[in-house]
């Protein structure tokens, strides 16, 4: 696999068609090519939401709905996959070149909420939100750090967000939260655990 100018393949995981498709072989997964560029034979591995390792190769690649010897960064594609792993793909998750992208069941940000007219809320120690990261949407729990008791609307502040399953995470990564189906804030990550 060749890396862009940007880093190593990454897809991220918008739409999966699980009817078959390649000839009966494969599965369908379509999304925004994050970084790098793929190619038909290419071996990608599944990142996120228990998928293990799952490495496999590239059956076929669609751009604008032809098939296409590859698509790069910037690019929406389609990618087909075998039909071995139609079980284990689901949004949020990424496409990545082997061992290049990690899943996390948390992380560390720095966290902005929103003006009070904007949805935003106070954020205490331990509230349950909605994270997403990428077109990946999971539960985690909020931990202020630094001595921070509270965050108020228009207020910024680190937090430690311990999410429900692993998603795909990496430094410098925006995401966004929502509470009680509102969203609240945004942010970027920090820090990753380990």
């Amino acid at each position: 696999m060749t890396e862009g100018l940007t880093g190593p393949f990454l897809m991220v995981v918008e739409d999966v068609f699980r009817r078959a498709s390649h000839g009966g072989r494969g599965v369908r997964v379509t999304g925004r090519v994050e970084r790098g560029r793929v190619r038909v034979g290419d071996e990608v591995e599944v990142v996120g939401f228990g998928a293990g390792a799952a490495t496999v190769p590239v059956l076929a690649v669609e751009v604008g709905g032809l098939r296409a010897a590859g698509a790069g960064a910037g690019t929406n594609a389609g990618v087909v996959l075998p039909g071995s792993v139609a079980g284990v793909l689901e949004r949020g998750q990424v496409l990545a070149e082997p061992g290049t992208v990690g899943a996390c069941r948390g992380f560390v940000g720095d966290l902005a909420v929103l003006a009070a007219d904007q949805g935003g809320v106070k954020l205490r120690d331990g509230v349950r939100l909605a994270v997403h990261v990428r077109a990946a949407a999971v539960t985690g729990t909020l931990a202020l750090l630094k001595g921070t008791e509270v965050l108020r609307p228009l207020h910024q502040g680190s937090v430690a967000v311990a999410l429900e399953h692993p998603v795909p995470v990496e430094r410098g990564q925006r995401f966004a939260v929502r509470h009680a189906g509102r969203a609240v804030g945004s942010g970027s990550v920090t820090g990753l655990p380990g």
